[in-house]
């Protein structure tokens, strides 16, 4: 074993990196070639034009509203999910009363994490379809429904959700309502995978804080977040991913893949109007090569600005 480690692991190895180059990188390159053509996708003409269709994209008056579009998604998504998933795990691990047996979480912390996971085993297709039922704007939603029986919505005037053209805050509606979505089926996941890391912290730091006259709000800033600091790093890096995504709630959810009138309009919904739509998949590839590119430097960027040293217990 000693003096054939390299052919033992290479056995293990060729098989799985032979079918991650397959499937994974080698479809990347071939959208990196199309990405230098003309190409329509329905015919094998393809006329080699170079930079163009990058050039062609900071002139492209939807790829800037979808810039801005992705880049509020990029902002919100991880910071309220986190938030909320954050707030939750401290309550379900050391939020509850103190006894002879030290801190726990809060009545039933057990139930409340099925519960609040339970988003997560459902599919963000299934997840999609269920709020759109839930924001119907015909008077059959659940929302509207309740609303109008309770008098502060009327019949003939339901909230429109989806296709609300008014913008709050500086931002259109609908991106609003897609948040609301996005925060409610991943907070579940992370609150868990939070959980997990409280509790590999020592009970004995809370006790000990806690008798030296700490609060809730102090531990938690204190102790649980600086401990928990490589475990937000990691789950800000992937729901940022997320935030980039979005499509399947887009597609499903607006009018038109991306209405109304472009106001939900992300990086995924463009190039998948560029391509399936217009016809243009050169320039569809170059819009998703230049979105890998800028998700991946932002994922080095963020690992790099969190990086630290280890905590020891």
């Amino acid at each position: 074993m000693r003096h054939g480690v390299g052919r033992f692991v290479t056995g293990f190895l060729v098989l799985p990196v032979g079918l991650y180059l397959f499937y994974v990188v080698w479809p990347f390159l071939q959208a990196a070639g199309y990405s230098l053509t003309d190409w329509g996708g329905y015919s094998d003409r393809q006329q080699f034009v170079g930079l163009e269709n990058y050039l062609r994209l900071f002139t492209d008056e939807l790829i800037r509203k979808a810039f801005w579009h992705n880049v509020f998604f990029l902002v919100t998504v991880p910071l309220c999910t986190i938030a909320l998933a954050l707030f939750l795990a401290f309550l379900l691990n050391v939020g509850g009363r103190e006894d002879k047996a030290g801190i726990r979480g809060v009545f039933g912390s057990g139930l409340y994490k099925v519960i609040f996971f339970f988003p997560q085993v459902l599919s963000l297709v299934v997840i999609a379809v269920m709020w759109q039922q839930i924001y119907r704007a015909d008077g059959q939603g659940l929302v509207n429904g309740v609303l109008m029986k309770i008098g502060l919505v009327a019949e003939d005037d339901p909230i429109t959700f989806m296709y609300d053209p008014e913008p709050f805050l500086g931002v259109p509606a609908v991106l609003w309502w897609l948040l609301l979505i996005a925060v409610w089926s991943g907070a579940g996941f992370y609150m868990v995978l939070f959980s997990a890391a409280m509790q590999s912290i020592p009970k004995d730091i809370y006790e000990a804080a806690i008798l030296d006259g700490a609060g809730r709000f102090h531990t938690f800033f204190r102790i649980t977040l600086p401990l928990l600091r490589d475990t937000v790093s990691v789950a800000w890096v992937y729901l940022g991913f997320i935030a980039l995504d979005m499509f399947a709630l887009v597609f499903i959810m607006t009018p038109s893949q991306g209405g109304p009138n472009h106001a939900s309009e992300i990086f995924a919904s463009v190039i998948h109007f560029n391509a399936f739509q217009k016809g243009q998949f050169g320039y569809a590839c170059a819009i998703a090569v230049a979105l890998a590119i800028f998700t991946i430097l932002l994922a080095a960027f963020q690992l790099r600005i969190t990086r630290r040293e280890r905590i020891e217990f």
